[in-house]
């Protein structure tokens, strides 16, 4: 089992992570008390929320497992090295438990709350449902041949995929309306800050391991940060460069919305990002 060769890079390793769950952490909390000030959910996009707690219950288990079981972890080390370090960290379970109960949170009060006419559309429902079937498949070829490690990493997955399709919507909505009226640029700094930190927590355990196995042995982890990055950079030149904010009193165009309920909202101006 591999240590730490320096003591100044462990704590900065665990500063970054800490920082990057408080950043992704603190988006989810607009949107819940909104919904509760209001008493009504009427403008958040249900379809978003389904796709995140799938999401991010994806990555808490891959996350607690790698984590806490150390049979996935000696599965691990036989397949990327006895010296390397395990690439999930307490801040990364931190998050996806946080994560994971908020946006449960949240769709408790989509229930409870007034909806309007709004309903999740059929699209997200097949997205989910074909998500869990495939990870159902995984779980009944991993069993006879115990392979722990190869089923946690269709749950990452997953996640990845549910991170991709989750930022779609919104960079569409905002090329037909062109305009980023009604959406949320402060969230966006902080995934994107969430972002930066949470690759850079990656960087230094490389950089003190002198190895960049955790790179491609948590890809997860990877590509949370990088697609992050990627979209919150779009929705920064979309709202600071593409669409800035006109000296108006006149709302943009209402009618250059999709028609498709998975493309409609993300209007709200308090939504989550991570």
């Amino acid at each position: 089992m591999s240590s730490w060769n320096s003591v100044h890079l462990e704590v900065l390793y665990y500063v970054l992570g800490w920082v990057a769950f408080f950043s992704w952490s603190i988006s989810f909390y607009p949107q819940v008390y909104l919904n509760f000030r209001r008493k009504s959910v009427v403008g958040l996009n249900f379809d978003f929320v389904l796709l995140n707690l799938t999401k991010h219950s994806s990555y808490l288990i891959y996350n607690a497992s790698l984590f806490f079981s150390s049979t996935v972890q000696r599965q691990y080390r036989q397949k990327y090295g006895h010296n390397e370090m395990i690439p999930v960290a307490a801040n990364d379970v931190a998050f996806s438990t946080h994560a994971v109960l908020l946006t449960a949170f949240t769709l408790f009060q989509i229930v409870i709350y007034d909806r309007g006419n709004q309903k999740i559309s059929k699209i997200a429902i097949a997205i989910v449902s074909v998500a869990w079937l495939s990870v159902a498949v995984c779980v009944f070829v991993a069993i006879p041949k115990l392979s722990w490690l190869w089923l946690i990493s269709c749950f990452n997955t997953v996640q990845i995929v549910m991170t991709i399709i989750k930022y779609i919507p919104q960079t569409i909505l905002n090329f037909q309306r062109k305009s980023t009226t009604g959406f949320s640029i402060g969230n966006i700094l902080l995934d994107f800050f969430g972002g930066v930190t949470n690759y850079s927590q990656m960087a230094v355990q490389s950089i003190d391991q002198n190895s960049w196995v955790n790179f491609y042995g948590n890809i997860g982890k990877t590509m949370i940060s990088l697609v992050s990055i990627f979209f919150d950079v779009l929705f920064m030149i979309q709202h600071y460069v593409l669409y800035p904010a006109k000296n108006t009193d006149s709302p943009s165009n209402p009618t250059l919305v999709s028609k498709e309920p998975l493309l409609k909202t993300f209007d709200n101006p308090h939504t989550e990002c991570v």
